[in-house]
């Protein structure tokens, strides 16, 4: 999952970031109303936390001019203001849930989770399968007919976001922003490593190839005549 929290307090923020990291998430942090509405405009992230209180443009402004341009991103609006009319203006203004100040992280992943559910139905699955090829959201685990494939951390999200995607070409850039958290290519071979590291992991032993390099455009995870299917 991609997530913006447009957020000034700074320490509140990167410690979203991190804890959203902990937890297999990519997290971006805007600083104030502006910038974070430049950044939602956008369309590239699964859910946005606005703190209402924002300098130079205010959350709730932010989310309403989202909403009025179409943008359908869901949104979770932070805020110390915890009144009931408080939260019945955010949520008019176009907020999608209300979360009020100090909270709980595992309160607030929770609910983020529950409206990426909502808003896309392919993130609450919880078993992705190409093949004979098997990864498990919740266990954190993956196995190839049966075998268990050992992989670190970088190498589940990457085989995490090729599933999620299978049978459709994955581009370096959607890879460098979705599993390394870049926004510039950093000119170096991170990609092709993993890449090779992941592809012996998953195919070594086996006759089927399934990691296809596409010449000119990036990789897709594909296996003939078989397609993902899923498990809730």
């Amino acid at each position: 999952m991609k997530i913006l929290v447009i957020e000034d307090d700074s320490e509140a923020a990167r410690y979203l970031q991190k804890a959203f990291s902990e937890a297999g998430h990519v997290t971006e942090i805007a600083g104030d109303g502006e910038t974070g509405a430049a950044l939602a405009e956008t369309g590239n992230y699964d859910i946005l936390i606005v703190d209402r209180m924002l300098p130079r443009r205010d959350g709730l402004s932010v989310v309403a001019g989202l909403r009025a341009q179409g943008n359908k991103t869901p949104v979770l609006i932070l805020s110390a203001l915890g009144q009931v009319d408080d939260r019945v203006t955010g949520l008019r203004a176009g907020g999608d849930d209300y979360v009020t100040k100090p909270y709980a992280f595992s309160e607030l992943l929770a609910r983020v989770e529950v409206l990426q559910r909502r808003s896309n139905p392919r993130e609450a699955e919880t078993i992705y399968r190409v093949g004979d090829l098997e990864l498990d959201r919740l266990s954190h685990s993956a196995c190839r007919g049966g075998v268990d494939i050992a992989l670190q951390p970088r190498e589940f999200r990457l085989l995490e976001y090729l599933m999620r995607h299978a049978g459709q070409v994955v581009t370096r850039t959607m890879l460098l922003e979705n599993v390394w958290d870049y926004h510039f290519d950093p000119q170096t071979n991170v990609i092709d490593v993993h890449i090779s590291r992941l592809r012996s992991k998953i195919e070594k032993g086996f006759d089927q190839p399934l990691l296809h390099t596409i010449r000119g455009a990036g990789y897709m995870l594909k296996a003939e005549n078989a397609s993902r299917t899923k498990a809730k």
